[in-house]
Formats: C-alpha cells, structure tokens, sequence
C-alpha cells in the first residue's frame, strides 16, 4: 500500500471529528497505477463523485420502475419455480434462510441498543501496555502511526512502544530510526533478516514485550489520544476479557470513491455488528488496525497461533481471527470498544481492494472450520449461545454461497431484465438501514455512499467469496507482496 505524510496534528486530538482534507477524488474507481496525492487546506466537491451518486439513484429508481412494470413477469417465474423439480425444496430453504437472517438481524439490532463502550479508567488502574507496529513497506506512515501512540493519552511509565520492521524493500526503517532518534527510550525498534510475514513479526514483538497487555496497531493506521486507555480498559472491569476490538474507521476517505464508499461499509461492520458480537462476549475478529489482548491469553496459544497450518501449508494470513478464535476457545470473552478509534488506509483502486477481501474470506473460512470444532464443547462457563449463534450464521453465509451464485446465473440466463430489476430494488432496500446507520451516527450527504457500495460490490465483487472458498488452502498476503511459493 502507498505511503503517504499525514499530518500528526489532525490526528492528535481526541475529538471524534476527524477530518482530513484532501485533493479531491480520483476521476475513477478502477485506477491501476498509484497516484500521489497532495494534502490541501479545503477539497472542492468532486464532480465524478456527484456523478457516482447520481448515477445509484437513477439506476435503483430504474429498478423499483421495472420491477412495477414486469410485476406479472415476477408472479409467472415465481410460478414456474415453484412447479419445477427443484424450485420449492429451493423456496423452502430460502424462505427459511431469510426468517433466520431476519431474526439475527433483530435480534443484533437489539444487542446494539443495549451496547455502551466502557468508559476510561482511572490512570491508576491502567495495566501495562506493550504496543507492537509491525511493518512492511509503509515508508513515512509509520513515523506518523508511531507518533500518534507516543503522543497518546497513557502514563508513559506504564507504555512500552515496539516497531518490528519486516524486511522491508523501501525506506520503513529509516523512517523507524527517525522515529527512535525523535522519542528515545519510549520507542524500541527492530529489524527481521529477512521478510517472514506479519504474523512473524507480531510473534517477535509478543516475545519481547513486558506487558499486561498486548495491543497491535498496523504501521498504516493512526490512532487517536485517548484510543489506547479507552481500548484496554476492559480488562480492568472484567476479569474474563481476553481480547478488545478497537474501532477501525477510514483514515484515505477523501481521497477516492472507494475509500468513501468503505468508510460508510466500516461504520456497519464495526459500530453496528461488533457492538453486537460483544454483548455476547464473542467479537469473531479482532482487527489487525487495533487490537488489545490479555498478554497470558496470548502465551497460552501462541505456540499453536505461530505454527497454525491449513490443509498441511503454514497460516501466513488471518493471524487477527486466528488469534481471536483461540483466546474465544479458552473461555474467555472478546469485547468491542466502539470509543477506541483507529484511522487506518484502505486500498484506493480495484485489484488493492479484490485482494484484501479475497485474504479476508479466505481467513473467514479457515477460522470457522477451526470454531467448528470447539463452539459447541462446553469451552465457557457462561452462556454459549452468543458464539453459537454468531457461528450458525457465519456457516450458512459459507454453505449457500453456491447455490445462490448458480441461482443467480439461472437467473440471469432466463430473465435477465427481471434479475436486473429486482437487483437495484433488493439492493435500494437492504441498503436503506446502512444508510440511515451511517446517517445517524455521521453525515448524511455521506450515507448516500452506501448504495454507491452494494451496487459496486453486488456486480464487481460477488465473485469474491465463492472464489475464497474454492482457493481457501491458498498461502499468499497479496496486498503486500507476500506471494505462495
């Protein structure tokens, strides 16, 4: 990923409002080459943005119109479905599937109601912290992520600050030594022989560490003063925390459409479904941008985490959820802390952002066969129904992805229009809460931003997950250069 200068001071503050003003957005979404871009005071509206939201709305508009207009159409394929061979067990199943997810979505929607972030505690009750930045290629951004954790809100006596440059090719560990000269004592850095991946990287800096608590932050991320006392607190009021989320928000998201759509995506997935997920006791991933973990809920899988295979091949991605999974595996709970904010860069172009998914499903379908094994043992005294549920869920998302991709195909193949048509409407309904979330919570010329997104991943990206699947024992980081061998 491209590094970029960030200026510290927009970052330092504690204030929720982070703004970063920015050249206006790349005229297109599918760049393939990396661009430089130049930090200004304001950024004018971007006109191919406004073309990109216009665009969403004539298109789903178009949808609800077609599908008022081929109504009869729909009533004759639902017909014929259902009087085919495999049409009604097809309905069934569906049908049962979408109560389900319904019912998971109410009930999650509760969950967040109810969910409120642990306030800090007092300075005196703070643990000790190792904070652990590994980095590859990242070049000026890691001075800027390992000055905003020096600059935060934390005893410094009870703050202990580790680089781990891995073999980078370009000038990451000049910009660690500049660092180092800048903060002395409260920096420690290190230099791999060779590049062995993250995971490597992160196992030096738990081996070195003398904390209570281990927090890893990505050496593309900046965090905000009050992140990392907000992030461990946890630990302090529950005694059976194991692991914290921290909350991943989009540091490049006025930089270009992809970034704006993602920012609005994170919002969801963190905000929406961690709070959730830790009302239950049972975050499923605790992101690499910011996660906090109980320093013996990490010794006590961490050989297994370093040595993890799949299919008989070492593990070189995933290392987030996998170490999540294990700490959930020994009982203990992971929580979310939607008031501990990390800024962190997404990919701003079309191959960046395929393969940071395709490695994201990949891990997602390592890691549930991994919880398949131990969530329902008796692996926690509390109630297991959280982890469970939260699992089911995750498992039926996996199994139906091709039945529906060749539903999908069927469809298009017989009524292309009608499959067309209902996509846009589908995608304007189930759109719509994302949108009010984000609205809610944010801005809401911003929101619009989430039609923008399904309809870019309902027809450039869908093939991501039935790919993951298929290639899920494949070894290879992707966005950094970390190729099979």
């Amino acid at each position: 990923m491209e590094s970029e200068t960030i200026l510290s001071k927009q970052f330092y503050s504690s204030n929720s409002d982070v703004v970063i003003n920015e050249s206006s957005l790349n005229s297109s979404i599918f760049r393939t080459k990396n661009k430089s871009t130049k930090v200004n005071v304001e950024r004018p509206t971007s006109p191919f943005g406004l073309l990109v939201l216009i665009s969403t709305f004539v298109l789903m508009l178009g949808g609800a119109f077609f599908v008022y207009q081929f109504q009869s159409d729909f009533d004759q394929f639902q017909i014929e479905r259902v009087n085919s061979a495999w049409g009604l067990p097809f309905l069934i199943i569906t049908g049962l599937l979408f109560f389900f997810q319904t019912g998971v979505f109410l009930f999650n929607s509760y969950l967040y109601l109810r969910y409120k972030a642990i306030p800090s505690v007092s300075d005196e009750l703070l643990p000790t912290v190792t904070v652990i930045v590994p980095a590859y290629n990242e070049g000026k951004l890691v001075w800027d992520t390992l000055l905003s954790l020096a600059n935060s809100d934390y005893p410094e006596h009870k703050l202990e600050i580790l680089a781990v440059d891995d073999g980078s090719k370009d000038d990451t560990w000049y910009w660690m030594q500049e660092a180092k000269r800048k903060l002395g004592d409260r920096l420690t850095i290190f230099q791999q022989p060779k590049n062995q991946g993250k995971r490597h990287a992160l196992y030096r800096g738990f081996n070195l560490g003398k904390g209570e608590i281990f927090v890893t932050v990505d050496s593309d991320s900046i965090v905000k003063k009050d992140t990392l006392r907000n992030l461990v607190s946890p630990f302090v009021v529950n005694e059976k925390c194991g692991a914290v989320a921290g909350n991943v928000q989009v540091l490049n998201n006025k930089k270009a459409i992809l970034p704006k759509m993602l920012n609005v995506s994170f919002v969801m997935s963190f905000e929406f479904m961690r709070s959730a997920e830790s009302m239950l006791g049972s975050v499923l991933c605790t992101p690499g941008a910011l996660a906090a973990y109980k320093s013996d809920a990490v010794f006590a899988c961490l050989p297994e985490w370093i040595n993890q295979t799949f299919m008989g091949q070492p593990s070189d991605i995933g290392e987030d959820r996998a170490m999540t999974n294990m700490i959930l595996r020994q009982g203990k709970h992971v929580l979310f802390q939607k008031n501990a904010i990390v800024l962190t860069n997404v990919p701003e172009e079309y191959t960046g952002l395929y393969k940071m998914f395709i490695r994201w499903s990949r891990s997602n379908v390592r890691e549930n066969l991994a919880m398949a094994k131990y969530v329902f043992t008796d692996f926690r005294k509390e109630s297991k129904f959280g982890a469970r549920l939260l699992f089911i869920n995750q498992f039926f998302k996996i199994a139906m992805t091709y039945p529906f991709l060749l539903f999908m195909f069927f469809f298009i193949a017989i009524h292309p229009l009608l499959f067309i048509s209902s996509t846009f409407l589908g995608i304007f309904i189930l759109s719509s809460f994302t949108a009010f979330f984000y609205a809610k919570r944010y801005s809401v010329s911003e929101s619009f931003w989430a039609y923008s997104y399904s309809i870019f991943y309902a027809f450039s990206l869908f093939w991501i997950a039935p790919y993951a699947i298929a290639t899920a024992n494949k070894k290879g980081w992707l966005t950094r250069g970390l190729e099979a061998k």
